[in-house]
């Protein structure tokens, strides 16, 4: 619903939010379209963009250049402030380090070009893959994690190891998922109570306090020069 989501985000820029996160598959690839024209009736060093290199794409032939490319005129701009390798997993890894494909060498390029403001990472992998990827390349700025307390110390997602991996690397950490989808928005009864009888406020607030909680983003908010980024 776009006239919904121009109103959401006209309300998030007048409260101070300025980091707007999109990706090539979003809405049936049509989120980038939809980002950069919502935010073209701002000025563009009013917010800061985020955007991401798909890996399927990619192993379906299409090359890092006509991607990187295809983002930047659908979101009308000529540069992203923050941009990330989509999703590193561990089916994903081998298709980012492929020689032949040149993922890498290309984007770094697109960064020395200033196409690229800060070059970074999403990740669902499991801690160890992580750690290998970071063992192996020293100059990625920072890792964008799920993280929430639901996650913190489940066995299948494992956000609180792999936050400890970023924090071994001094990466800092960019928060996705804080509030799982909207699950933890509305709870059940008896978790809703709980929150309700500390008197502070709602379920999702809760949720984006446990986030936030973390000493994640001080090192980025430095990178960022005199704009001022909050999350």
């Amino acid at each position: 619903d776009e006239e919904k989501a121009q109103a959401i985000i006209d309300y998030l820029m007048a409260s101070g939010v300025n980091y707007y996160d999109t990706a090539y598959m979003y809405h049936g690839g049509k989120s980038e379209l939809f980002v950069g024209k919502a935010l073209s009736k701002y000025p563009r060093d009013s917010y800061f963009l985020a955007d991401k290199m798909p890996s399927y794409p990619l192993e379906e032939g299409r090359t890092p250049q006509e991607i990187f490319e295809e983002q930047l005129k659908k979101c009308g701009t000529d540069h992203f402030d923050f941009y990330l390798l989509h999703n590193l997993c561990e089916d994903s890894v081998p298709v980012f380090t492929d020689p032949d494909k040149g993922v890498i060498p290309y984007l770094l390029e697109q960064k020395k070009q200033g196409r690229i403001r800060h070059f970074g990472l999403s990740s669902h992998a499991k801690p160890e893959t992580l750690k290998a990827f970071l063992d192996r390349y020293d100059f990625f700025e920072f890792v964008q994690l799920q993280l929430n307390y639901l996650d913190f110390e489940d066995p299948a997602i494992q956000s609180r190891k792999c936050y400890e991996v970023c924090q071994k690397f001094g990466k800092p950490v960019l928060v996705m998922e804080p509030v799982k989808g909207g699950h933890l928005a509305t709870l059940p009864e008896e978790a809703e109570k709980l929150f309700a009888d500390l008197g502070g406020g709602s379920p999702a607030s809760y949720a984006i306090r446990f986030a936030a909680s973390f000493p994640h983003g001080g090192s980025l908010f430095l990178a960022c020069g005199d704009r001022k980024m909050l999350l």
